[in-house]
């Protein structure tokens, strides 16, 4: 039984179970308040790709209007977040619902962060081989910028850890996730709520480009 095929689960189940009772306090507390906030339910969901591809319903906390509730011309990221969701989301207290994730098995603590659908044809060979394993939390590109880097350098990290797997370094992230967290490191890029939307790379980028 080695670690990427037993304990890495083994793993992720008590330190979930754990975080989970811990952070059960922040938990309710926010459930209520972004449930009056929204005026609705307080969970964000939405459909991800998890290991080789195979599709999940990610849940986090919810941090901006939808777009329904703001008019074309106003439903940027920058336009729905609200202040509260901006300090949500900078405290990283809107992934706590993907410890539930965790739970049920589609997500692991540690691994590449798990993206929208569409991208699944727009990656490389290389790329691709970020969905050999669970998605993640956290994961070794969110201790090395997170939405501060490229998608590229994003996406070399995340094979990078697909081939370096091991408690040890997974002991490494969730240890400087927590510092980070802590410092507010990295939550976005420069001037913008997210990351921007990934059209490929290289030729495959360029493509995307001109139908755009």
């Amino acid at each position: 039984m080695n670690y990427p095929n037993f304990w890495k689960r083994v793993l992720d189940l008590v330190l979930s179970v754990l975080l989970f009772l811990l952070l059960s306090p922040v938990f309710l507390i926010l459930y209520f308040i972004l449930r009056i906030h929204f005026k609705s339910s307080p969970f964000f969901l939405q459909v991800r790709p998890g290991k080789n591809g195979e599709p999940f319903q990610i849940m986090k906390f919810k941090t901006m209007l939808d777009k329904s509730e703001l008019d074309g011309h106003h439903n940027s990221d920058e336009k729905r977040i609200t202040t509260l969701g901006k300090l949500i989301r900078k405290s990283s207290l809107d992934e706590i619902p993907q410890l539930l994730n965790v739970l049920k098995g589609d997500m692991s603590l540690v691994g590449p962060r798990p993206l929208l659908p569409e991208y699944l044809p727009l990656y490389n060979p290389e790329q691709a081989r970020r969905h050999n394993i669970k998605p993640g939390v956290t994961g070794w590109a969110q201790i090395n910028g997170r939405n501060a880097i490229s998608w590229e350098q994003k996406f070399e990290y995340d094979v990078w850890y697909v081939n370096h797997l091991s408690l040890g370094l997974d002991l490494r992230i969730l240890f400087q996730t927590l510092w980070n967290v802590l410092r507010g490191k990295g939550v976005s890029q420069h001037g913008h709520v997210s990351a921007g939307r990934f059209t490929g790379s290289g030729d495959l980028a360029r493509e995307n480009v001109a139908e755009f």
